[in-house]
């Protein structure tokens, strides 16, 4: 998936609460087990960091990020809150 559709996927996921727009409050990483992304919907290759995450809210599952996934879902998060601000 190129970059703009990926940037697209997550700001819509974003916006109808599939993804967190609050930042995540503990961040850790490991060694993918296959699991998948829920930003890009895609399967971590077992050869892949896993980004992991759990936010504030209560109720939600961690989310599991491929590293640039997880950059492009914090950039797009922030972009979003300062948007609301102005």
């Amino acid at each position: 998936m190129d970059q703009e559709a990926l940037r697209f996927l997550i700001r819509l996921k974003i916006q109808n609460g599939r993804l967190p727009h609050d930042r995540i409050a503990r961040v850790w990483s490991s060694p993918s087990d296959g699991e998948t992304c829920d930003a890009c919907d895609t399967i971590l290759s077992k050869e892949q960091l896993l980004m992991e995450g759990t936010t504030r809210a209560s109720g939600r599952r961690p989310c599991q990020f491929h590293i640039a996934c997880f950059q492009i879902w914090d950039d797009e998060r922030r972009a979003q809150r300062r948007a609301q601000k102005s």
